[in-house]
């Protein structure tokens, strides 16, 4: 009876030893995302776009602005010479002015900074998804953000996957079509 308790006790003691020996190693990285942000091609673009949008925007808005400063400078000089009550009606047109002007301004960066953060919102979406089928496809266990909203205190350099992942990334759109691609596409495709 005790040999075959000790039988007993030394199989599986030797299961466990081979299961413990099974054990898969973990492969994890990380990857710097504000670095992946300034890099990443797409988030250029996008950036490129609303910056450009925010120009134009705001030389047409600029140009009301220098209108309305001209018309004050005009008022200062013009209210001495036509009177007190024209310079309380101008003046109080002129301020309302201000005020819309300064509105318009609100409302435009409100603006710029809803659509861009719709876009901003999606391409992180994104970006996401690609680093979760990324870290599928190549076996890792887990794969960190570190940067502006870090989650990784500290990380040695050889676990850092950022550039590859920028590189794919990067590839990948370039492989799609753009936007302007799409719509010559169909229009070709309606003749």
């Amino acid at each position: 009876m005790k040999k075959a308790l000790v039988i007993i006790a030394l199989s599986v003691l030797v299961v466990s030893c081979n299961k413990t020996a099974e054990v898969k190693e973990v492969k994890t990285a990380y990857v710097d995302t504000s670095v992946l942000m300034k890099e990443y091609t797409e988030a250029k673009d996008l950036e490129a776009k609303y910056k450009a949008q925010s120009e134009e925007k705001g030389r047409q808005l600029q140009a009301e602005i220098n209108r309305f400063k001209q018309d004050a400078a005009n008022f200062q000089s013009q209210a001495q010479a036509n009177g007190q009550a024209w310079a309380q009606q101008r003046g109080a047109e002129l301020q309302k002015r201000e005020q819309q002007l300064g509105y318009a301004q609100q409302q435009l960066a409100q603006q710029l900074q809803q659509e861009s953060g719709v876009e901003m919102d999606s391409l992180v979406s994104g970006v996401k998804k690609f680093i979760k089928d990324y870290g599928k496809k190549n076996g890792y266990s887990y794969i960190y953000g570190t940067g502006d909203a870090a989650t990784v205190l500290y990380a040695e350099d050889k676990y850092d996957i950022t550039k590859e992942i920028i590189k794919a990334l990067n590839d990948k759109y370039k492989a799609e079509p753009k936007a302007d691609d799409k719509a010559a596409t169909k229009e070709e495709a309606k003749k």
